[in-house]
């Protein structure tokens, strides 16, 4: 039997796997999505910042 993974949706808690990414092991929220990608919110402090990244390269937490 196949694993179940949960849909990626706005509101979302995700975590970056892409090995060529800086953001790599980050978490932020999804934003939005369109087709193959999602934009994800990382807050950090004093900054903010809003990456899109392909759905392929995320995880939800």
């Amino acid at each position: 039997m196949e694993s179940l993974r949960k849909p990626i949706l706005p509101g979302s808690i995700v975590v970056v796997k892409d090995n060529n990414s800086i953001y790599r092991g980050y978490k932020g929220f999804v934003q939005r999505v369109t087709k193959n990608n999602a934009a994800v919110l990382f807050e950090g402090g004093n900054w903010d910042k809003l990456i899109t990244f392909q759905l392929t390269n995320l995880e939800i937490v």
